[in-house]
């Protein structure tokens, strides 16, 4: 399936492992995974560098087969998750560096308009988020609001 902006297709990433079995090799029990998360969800690491890292220097194919929990819902559990949910925070980040560089190089249009596409984004996920209530009914996203972010 193509992109929703541009006639391509997704670009090639990692896959997911094909079963979602406990490998016999994995030494750790999901109570020290689920620690695990914990202590690095604790050093203000989002969900998916949480994962990547019990991936690559752990050696923990899949929180989710090991503990029955997302890392998400780890992180949820203990209560270490942002009010404003991590998709959406990435994306004002995202906007955040688009409008300083745009600030210092007016004339880059290909920049403006990816500017203008992750604002767009931002503002279908707030709906989203509204109407799934997770984010509270009077929130809303404004350029004062992110410069104070």
């Amino acid at each position: 399936m193509a992109r929703m902006y541009s006639g391509k297709r997704g670009k090639a990433g990692s896959k997911k492992p094909e079963t979602n079995t406990v490998k016999a090799w994995l030494t750790y029990t999901p109570v020290e995974v689920e620690q695990l998360v914990v202590k690095l969800a604790k050093t203000g690491k989002s969900s998916a560098v949480v994962g990547l890292i019990l991936r690559d220097s752990y050696g923990i194919p899949s929180v989710k087969a090991l503990t029955k929990k997302s890392v998400y819902q780890i992180i949820k559990e203990h209560k270490l998750s942002h009010e404003i949910p991590e998709v959406l925070l990435s994306l004002i980040k995202k906007e955040i560096i688009l409008s300083k560089h745009l600030d210092k190089n007016k004339h880059d249009m290909p920049s403006k308009r990816g500017l203008l596409l992750t604002q767009s984004r931002i503002r279908r996920l707030t709906k989203y988020y509204i109407r799934t209530k997770v984010l509270p009914i009077k929130w809303v996203y404004s350029k004062e609001q992110i410069k104070f972010a």
